[in-house]
């Protein structure tokens, strides 16, 4: 009916007009009794039409009007009467659609007052301060497909489906980006919800708008904020973590040299950023951990790694020490083992632990161009008992898509898979020959793979007898990060057979991928401790080297 003229009866039921809002009303009538099609329409209202003051919310009006499709974003534009004549009756009601599920077809309810009667899970806050909007979903939290099923398969499609039917955006109602939140329908806390919050009584339009269905909220909501998590606890006397730290780039090394190539834009977030790292190792109090994203400046006492133990130890001596693996190339050059701007590390409680023999790095195919150089290095426990060998990794990431050659564009996996996938090969095939020469078959392969748990990198390493430990420890439903409001795991933890009867458990730490982007050392929230020190949340793994000390090197190799 695009172009027509036409009349329609009914009561406005939401008022969005204004300098901030939609640049109309929401007219509803009692229905039509199809249960397919919606009751509503948008009218579209300037601040000095003359019927300004008779499409008030709660109006009882009729509306003559020109048919028009607007553009609001996305492919779908949005059917709205402009009106050339308003009659006012009065006032009215209309009433309101309740919903505990997420319906199979959005569309039946567009531009009709709605109420989510069931509790809404917080996704993600991702667009909140910018867009005014929130991702939540019904039914609790949405996984990544590839994290539960193979991508590309009727699992994981169907995985994506339910993701897609119980997802909705609350959004508040105004357009534009960037305008105060201190203005709208969100209550004052909205932004320092954490992921895995919950929203109820979330009430307005269903609308559709920037090519998504949205709930235009008018009437506040109550939120229940999901607490911040104590450290935790695993059982064992070798504690081991992984932690992805999100670039921590230290400048010059002498308090100057910012903005740095990633990380710190200036001093004062350097040592905010610092200061959250050392609180998030220190909370974990492990005897080894594994680091990625950390600046590939050398290992001398400038270092981003030097600088990490020596806020580790207070500045005043201690126990905490890294692992140099410089060869006498990256002396030179100061940078290195590979190319690439950051690169992973291990420090470890000298106090606790000692290190046996040398570090052993793998610096061919994808490694170092793409992929970070994988670091292994045996450890003995100062209580005694076998060397337990640490291999940190980082693979390549699923960004970077323009780059990408044809083999490695996205398949369902996120481009650059195959070159994950061909680094998971190489890593196994190298320590199937033993790098750190101790004879110890004690291993484990921990780190940042960029790949979820049923991808195929993970997959190539499950299949060569490396055990995932989170699924040893029985842990239901791990994950540690959080991406456009699905939730997976990025970092893993994977043991040799012989390593898998000294677990005691394992745990995830959700002090980050949960937090509000502005809860970081670059955030307009930014707090002290360790909350949103980084993107990824670090793991943390026990060990039992007790029942270990029995075991000889020739023995751990023979399982």
């Amino acid at each position: 009916m695009t172009g027509q003229t036409v009349q329609v009866k009914g009561v406005v039921t939401a008022d969005f007009t204004g300098d901030s809002g939609l640049g109309g009303v929401y007219l509803q009538d009692a229905g039509d009794g199809n249960p397919a099609t919606s009751d509503a329409i948008f009218v579209q209202v300037g601040d000095d039409d003359p019927w300004r003051n008779q499409l008030r919310r709660g109006a009882h009006v009729s509306v003559r009007g020109r048919v028009v499709e607007l553009d609001t974003g996305g492919q779908v534009r949005l059917t709205t009467l402009v009106p050339e004549k308003v009659e006012q009756f009065g006032l009215g009601e209309v009433r309101v659609t309740e919903l505990r599920n997420p319906p199979q077809d959005w569309e039946r309810y567009e531009g009709m007052r709605v109420k989510i009667v069931a509790p809404l899970t917080v996704a993600s806050l991702d667009g909140l301060e910018r867009h005014g909007e929130m991702l939540v979903s019904f039914d609790g939290r949405l996984w990544q497909p590839a994290e539960r099923a193979t991508p590309g398969t009727d699992a994981a499609r169907a995985i994506a489906a339910d993701n897609a039917r119980r997802r909705l955006l609350l959004d508040d109602g105004r357009a534009g980006d960037n305008r105060p939140l201190a203005d709208s329908v969100w209550p004052e806390q909205a932004v320092t919800l954490r992921s895995g919050s919950t929203i109820t009584g979330a009430e307005g339009i269903l609308d559709h708008r920037h090519g998504a269905y949205r709930l235009q909220l008018d009437v506040p909501p109550a939120l229940a904020e999901q607490p911040r998590p104590r450290a935790p606890e695993v059982p064992g006397n070798l504690r081991l973590a992984a932690f992805n730290l999100e670039n921590l780039f230290n400048g010059d090394g002498q308090g100057g040299g910012f903005p740095t190539e990633r990380g710190a834009e200036s001093p004062e977030q350097y040592r905010l950023q610092l200061a959250k790292l050392v609180a998030t190792i220190r909370a974990l109090d492990p005897d080894i951990a594994a680091l990625m994203e950390l600046e590939n400046d050398g290992y001398g006492p400038d270092s981003s790694i030097a600088a990490l133990v020596d806020a580790l130890n207070g500045g005043r001596g201690g126990h905490w020490r890294f692992v140099d693996a410089c060869i006498e190339r990256c002396r030179r050059s100061g940078r290195g083992p590979g190319d690439d701007a950051i690169r992973v590390g291990l420090v470890y409680r000298g106090d606790r632990v000692r290190t046996e023999g040398r570090p052993a790095i793998l610096e061919e195919g994808p490694f170092g161009p793409l992929s970070r150089v994988p670091l292994a290095q045996a450890f003995v426990s100062k209580a005694g008992g076998p060397a337990l060998v640490v291999v940190a990794n980082h693979f390549k990431s699923k960004g970077g898509c323009a780059e990408a050659e044809r083999g490695d564009r996205d398949n369902g996996a996120g481009c650059w898979n195959a070159t994950r996938v061909e680094s998971a090969a190489r890593l196994a095939d190298w320590l199937q020959q033993d790098p750190t020469r101790n004879g110890s078959n004690l291993a484990v392969i921990i780190g940042d793979m960029n790949a979820y748990a049923a991808e195929e990198p993970l997959r190539v390493l499950t299949e060569r007898g490396w055990r995932d430990a989170f699924a040893m420890a029985r842990v239901e439903d791990p994950y540690n990060y959080v991406y456009a409001g699905e939730v997976g795991r990025l970092d893993h933890a994977l043991l040799s057979p012989a390593l898998t009867r000294h677990l005691r458990g394992a745990a995830v730490w959700h002090s980050n991928a949960d937090e509000p982007r502005r809860a970081g050392y670059a955030g307009a929230q930014r707090s002290d401790g360790p909350w949103r020190s980084s993107d990824h949340d670090p793991l943390l793994l026990g060990f039992d080297w007790d029942s270990a000390r029995g075991v000889t090197a020739s023995s751990a190799t023979s399982d």
